[in-house]
């Protein structure tokens, strides 16, 4: 699985063409005619999508490799309690790079709602880590932090979703790439929590944690190449 996350980073940077996003400040500048605060923005630095998407992808990798060597035996001790420590902690990180581009693409420049997106991403993962360590000590599942979860998890999809309206409504509609990433990451994301209620109602299959641990990596790994590629095909192609 880290050969295939690796080779898809590599090749994205091999045959994409250079594609920057400008990222901005948000500040307060004194009018002095007006005698009024007024907004401002000021560039920060220039964001590359091509890196951005083998990002995403490299970090899966690394998680993979790490996995399958030298953290293998702690991660088949933690599968037999039914936790899967490694995967959330690179979903918090992999995750998030993911959303912070599919922002960029919907014309989220502002670094600190960038930064907003990428930490609630990041938190709505590890509260699957939580969930996970905190239903080993109790008889039925508390589902307090999977609630929890989903809620810092839609935050950014509302603001994604905003801006979305707002470029079609006021300024010019993103291209068509776009409304197919958004629809289709967004019903990759609740796939997963899906899955996690499947794994702990014990469906079907679901009984087994390993049936769901190997459903965690399909979505992966198909969440991943579905955004990189259509990405590619919008705007990195040359």
């Amino acid at each position: 699985m880290a050969a295939f996350h690796a080779a898809q980073g590599v090749i994205i940077l091999m045959l994409s063409r250079e594609f920057t996003i400008p990222i901005s400040g948000s500040y307060l500048t004194f009018n002095q005619a007006s005698q009024t605060l007024e907004p401002a923005t000021a560039h920060l630095f220039d964001l590359s999508i091509p890196l951005l998407i083998a990002l995403f992808f490299f970090i899966s990798a690394s998680a993979h490799l790490i996995i399958a060597t030298v953290y293998n035996k702690k991660y088949n001790a933690d599968l037999a309690r039914g936790i899967s420590k490694a995967r959330w902690i690179e979903y918090s990180i992999s995750a998030s790079v993911m959303m912070v581009a599919i922002a960029t693409l919907v014309g989220v420049y502002d670094f600190t709602n960038l930064l907003m997106i990428f930490v609630l991403i990041a938190i709505m993962n590890l509260l699957g880590l939580v969930m996970e360590i905190h239903n080993q000590t109790t008889k039925t599942t508390n589902w307090i932090s999977y609630w929890i979860g989903c809620l810092a998890g839609i935050v950014p999809w509302f603001i994604i979703g905003f801006s979305f309206w707002l470029s079609a409504d006021k300024g010019s509609a993103p291209p068509a790439f776009v409304y197919w990433i958004f629809v289709s990451i967004f019903i990759f994301f609740s796939c997963f929590a899906v899955n996690m209620v499947l794994q702990y109602k014990k469906i079907g299959p679901w009984k087994d944690y390993l049936y769901g641990e190997r459903v965690y990596i399909i979505l992966s790994l198909v969440a991943k190449t579905l955004l990189a590629w259509q990405v590619f095909a919008g705007t990195l192609q040359p």
